[in-house]
């Protein structure tokens, strides 16, 4: 068949993946190409408009570079890194609960002892975050990696400072025998994701600001129990009903104690579901 019309392409093009193809990967692309042939259809894209939505995708790639990551950025804030996180981390009530990891997570951070301080040199009210992790039922686990990441007071992380390559407001703990750790740092502000790209300029087609309110990031990892990524929420932060990327759930607000005074303090409970 030579001569394809708007709506005996789609089975065509479905048509030519490979009998042997793995079968996930059938599953998924036609999946894809059929709710892409409709929104094409639904919508009556123009050749105009699809050419700029190349463009767009093509200005997404050069952004990206080993500190900065536009397409994660692009589906954070259309929502879909939460429902993919959604549908992969269902939660419960007796387990924390997950929400984005983000563009601004680096492997291989400083190893902090508890106790340590993740934000030497940066100015800004302090805070003293004091946790455990644990497993669903409450008992303590001992030995579990923990990496903790966040933004300045002025609303950047350490891969935005200077030339990116230092490491700071970061770094990995451990807890202890009674599934206890803690450290020292700087009271996160809210801050916008960045915004002078390709990502940036369709929030503002769209009428969105590019927000995000306070947080502390956690990567929890502990044998036997399923790990969890997750934030803590500044609470009464302006932007909690209204983040950028969807990331806010209620049950990760916590209150900074001391917030009129030189010093905060935050406490949380880690819970993790054991491993199936």
């Amino acid at each position: 068949m030579r001569h394809f019309t708007e709506h005996s392409i789609t089975d065509a093009a479905l048509a030519r993946i490979a009998s042997d193809c793995d079968p996930r990967l059938r599953e998924i692309m036609t999946s894809f190409i059929r709710h892409l042939h409709d929104f094409v259809r639904e919508t009556r894209v123009t050749p105009e408009e699809w050419f700029k939505g190349i463009q767009f995708l093509t200005e997404c790639g050069r952004f990206c570079d080993d500190k900065r990551q536009e397409f994660i950025l692009l589906s954070d804030t259309l929502g879909v890194s939460m429902l993919v996180d959604a549908i992969a981390n269902p939660g419960g009530p007796d387990i924390t609960e997950s929400t984005v990891l983000g563009p601004f997570f680096r492997e291989n951070p400083p190893v902090v002892p508890n106790g340590g301080d993740l934000a030497p040199g940066i100015a800004g009210r302090r805070v003293d975050v004091d946790c455990r992790v644990t497993s669903e039922d409450g008992s303590p686990i001992a030995g579990a990696q923990i990496d903790c990441w966040q933004s300045s007071p002025e609303g950047v992380y350490d891969s935005q400072m200077g030339d990116g390559e230092a490491h700071n407001l970061r770094g990995r703990l451990a807890s202890e025998r009674d599934g206890r750790f803690w450290f020292h740092t700087t009271l996160p502000s809210s801050y916008p994701i960045p915004h002078d790209g390709p990502v940036g300029a369709l929030l503002r087609a769209m009428g969105r600001h590019p927000m995000r309110p306070g947080h502390l990031h956690f990567w929890v990892q502990a044998p036997g129990h399923r790990q969890v990524i997750t934030h803590l929420f500044v609470n009464g932060d302006t932007y909690l009903d209204s983040d950028v990327v969807f990331g806010v759930k209620e049950s990760l607000i916590v209150d900074f104690g001391g917030q009129e005074g030189p010093r905060h303090t935050v406490r949380y409970d880690f819970r993790l579901k054991k491993a199936a």
